[in-house]
């Protein structure tokens, strides 16, 4: 068991980083797990736990999180009218099934594996926050058919390799196809729950190797890290999405996505190197 001196730093660390990621939850509707799976990696693995499978329980603990976040960040959304519900509801299903395949795939890679799909995916989609224009534009609405059901099922897929709530590519997609900004981000907090609330559950009865496992750790989902990061993300969501109608929110994802490729880049190095 980690000594109080390095317990109480990395419990800071976790509280900040969850009123972080709530806020970002409500601002860019990208559901907190872009700045978690990162901070959960570096948190266990600075109190010197080393499971086989860690990012696959920094990866779950995320999803879990925005469960409660995404719920949070929806009806934040919905009471300011920007949530597409039409989109939600005919996503949702492609999502969900996706995610379930994400599940079934994650619990058996390497963690290692998981941390470089992390990494590349994390600076693709950095690169495309920072220098993605406004006018670009794939079609003039929103897929339907196979292809909305290809799409989603691959939102809903790539978002769970990664422990992220799926804004990081439902919020292009939807805005690719000439939805608003504000009405994709809150649209696309809704597509958080489709892709985590069936992920978290897949990964509780999961069972990853106990050697090397952090304590309170259920299935892949550690509680203590939930729970610490929940009490603060559901504070802060609704913050976000309040931010969100205000701030100039295309100076912010430029910040973001240039912090983002950063982390993304240091766990590429983590998976090389060690």
């Amino acid at each position: 068991m980690p000594e109080i001196s390095t317990l109480l730093p990395t419990l800071f660390m976790l509280l900040a980083i969850g009123a972080f990621a709530g806020v970002l939850a409500g601002l860019l509707g990208v559901g907190g797990g872009i700045v978690l799976v990162p901070a959960f990696y570096y948190a266990f693995s600075g109190l010197g736990y080393d499971n086989a499978q860690l990012m696959q329980i920094c990866v779950a603990t995320s999803l879990a999180t925005i469960v409660f976040t995404s719920v949070r960040s929806v009806m934040s959304h919905n009471k300011k009218g920007s949530v597409d519900w039409h989109i939600l509801k005919t996503w949702a299903p492609g999502i969900m099934i996706g995610a379930v395949v994400g599940v079934l795939i994650a619990a058996k890679l390497p963690s290692n594996t998981l941390t470089m799909i992390f990494g590349v995916l994390g600076i693709c989609v950095g690169f495309y926050m920072a220098f993605g224009r406004s006018d670009w534009h794939l079609g003039e609405a929103m897929p339907t058919g196979i292809i909305r059901a290809s799409v989603s099922s691959v939102i809903g897929f790539l978002s769970v390799l990664m422990g992220i709530g799926g804004g990081s590519f439902a919020v292009p997609t939807m805005t690719l196809h000439r939805i608003p900004i504000h009405k994709a981000v809150a649209t696309a907090a809704g597509f958080g729950v489709a892709i985590a609330l069936p992920s978290a559950i897949g990964f509780l009865i999961a069972q990853p190797p106990v050697a090397g496992k952090p304590p309170m750790t259920v299935g892949y989902v550690n509680i203590a890290a939930f729970l610490v990061v929940i009490s603060m993300t559901m504070i802060t969501a609704p913050m976000g999405a309040t931010l969100a109608h205000k701030l100039n929110v295309k100076t912010l994802k430029r910040v973001f996505a240039f912090f983002l490729i950063i982390v993304a880049s240091n766990m590429l190095r983590e998976a090389f190197f060690g």
